[in-house]
């Protein structure tokens, strides 16, 4: 499985997989807000900040990381390639580019919402650990931290 940077190629291809997957992510429920999403999409693209996995040229799971925050921003597979690693390689790429001498942080589902179960698993395996309970797109959230070595 080859995890790569996203390019304005994969832009049509990405942003069909986020449709796909809209959702179950809080401040996608509207057209505008996917539309807005791809505007941030671009630039993170332009900052060598979003990675993506394709199979066939198309994309099947996309992850978005910001270093300037230390942070995973966007994380998402599609329906019928989840259970095959794509989430693990895409994090651990991810991780790779931050920096491990400051604190990285996730903001995920809670444990209560059901859509949480994966993603709350994921980001244990990979030394993250719950932080303090928010709120986005009026969604309960909970921030994962994975501590700095």
């Amino acid at each position: 499985m080859n995890v790569v940077f996203g390019a304005e190629t994969d832009f049509d291809s990405w942003m069909s997989l986020v449709r796909r997957i809209a959702p179950v992510f809080p401040g996608l429920e509207q057209e505008e807000d996917i539309l807005e999403h791809g505007k941030t999409v671009l630039k993170f693209m332009s900052k060598r900040q979003a990675l993506c996995v394709k199979e066939n040229g198309t994309v099947v799971g996309v992850l978005l990381f910001s270093r300037n925050r230390n942070m995973i921003c966007c994380l998402g597979v599609s329906p019928e390639h989840r259970r095959r690693g794509i989430a693990s390689a895409l994090l651990q790429k991810a991780l790779s580019e931050l920096d491990p001498h400051r604190d990285v942080t996730v903001s995920t589902f809670v444990e209560s919402d059901p859509r949480g179960e994966a993603p709350r698993a994921l980001y244990r395996q990979f030394g993250f650990l719950e932080g303090e309970l928010t709120d986005a797109y009026g969604c309960p959230n909970q921030i994962f931290v994975r501590n700095a070595n």
